[in-house]
C-alpha cells in the first residue's frame, strides 16, 4: 500500500539547509523580471513559496506576495529574513489550500508540480490557481521535459547545477509506464555530502494543457526558460503560461 502523500515531507528534510544547498539555482533574476512584469499593477500568488527565493526579490520591487507552502519548517526559514514576516502565507497542499483575496499571477516554479502524486492532485492544483486568478490573470509552471532516451534501463545520473564551490548531481530511476521517478540528489561542496530523496509524478507539456483546459484555462505562452528562450523539440525544461480568460 502507497504511504499517504504528505505534503510537507520535503520541506521538513531540507529546510535547514536549503538556501546554501540552492543559491546555485539558474535563472532566479530572470524569474523574478518576468514574474513582475506578467504581474504589473497586480499581485504573486506563489505555491510553494519555500524560504522567499522569488517572493522576497518580489516584493523589494514593489510586487505584492502572498504564498503557499506545504512545510512549516520552510516556512520558518522564509519568516527569519528581512521582509519574510510581511508575506502572507498559507501552509498546506497546493492541491486545495486556499488564500485570500485573487491574483494577477499564480506561480508553481522548479519542477514543484511533480511533487503532487497523482494525475488527480495535479488537476486540482491547475484548478485550485485559476480559483486564485483575476480574470485575464495567469499560472505559470516551470516543469523538466525527460527524454526516455537519458535513462538506460530506467536509470540516468544527470549533472543538475554547479559552480566553483558546488555540485548537485541527480540519480534517478524512471518508469515510462507509470510516468512516476525516483530521485536522489547528492550536493557535493565544501561542507560535505547531502542527500535527500524523494519521488516525483512527472507529467509532459501537453498533459498540462489538457489540466489547463479542464481547469478553464489556456495556454498562452510556452517558453524553454525563464530567459524567453523559444521551446523546441529539444527543450528539457518549459516554463508555461496558462490564462484565464477574460
Amino acid at each position: 500500500m502507497a504511504a499517504e502523500y504528505d505534503p510537507g515531507a520535503y520541506g521538513r528534510a531540507v529546510a535547514a539547509d536549503y538556501d546554501r544547498l540552492y543559491e546555485a539555482v539558474p535563472e532566479t533574476t530572470e524569474a523574478v523580471q518576468l514574474l513582475a512584469e506578467l504581474a504589473g499593477d497586480g499581485a504573486v500568488l506563489e505555491m510553494g513559496v519555500g524560504t522567499g527565493r522569488l517572493a522576497l526579490p518580489l516584493r523589494m520591487r514593489g510586487v505584492g506576495v502572498a504564498g503557499i507552502e506545504g512545510s512549516a519548517e520552510m516556512l520558518d526559514q522564509l519568516r527569519a529574513k528581512p521582509g519574510g514576516h510581511h508575506v502572507p502565507v498559507a501552509v498546506g497542499d497546493f492541491a486545495d489550500t486556499e488564500v485570500a483575496g485573487t491574483f494577477s499571477v499564480v506561480v508553481l516554479a522548479l519542477h514543484t508540480i511533480f511533487g503532487l502524486p497523482t494525475r488527480e492532485r495535479q488537476i486540482r492544483c491547475f484548478e485550485n490557481a485559476a480559483a486564485h486568478l483575476e480574470p485575464g490573470g495567469v499560472f505559470v509552471v516551470e516543469a523538466r521535459v525527460i527524454d526516455p532516451a537519458d535513462f538506460r534501463d530506467g536509470k540516468a545520473l544527470e549533472p543538475r547545477f554547479f559552480d566553483e564551490r558546488q555540485v548537485e548531481l541527480q540519480v534517478q530511476r524512471f518508469d515510462a509506464v507509470t510516468q512516476r521517478v525516483e530521485v536522489t540528489n547528492v550536493h557535493l561542496s565544501d561542507q560535505g555530502v547531502r542527500l535527500n530523496a524523494y519521488v516525483n509524478q512527472y507529467t509532459t507539456p501537453r498533459e498540462f494543457d489538457l489540466m489547463a483546459r479542464i481547469a478553464g484555462l489556456r495556454l498562452r505562452e510556452r517558453w524553454e526558460s525563464w530567459k524567453r528562450e523559444p521551446f523546441t523539440a529539444h527543450s528539457r525544461r518549459h516554463v508555461s503560461v496558462y490564462e484565464l480568460p477574460v
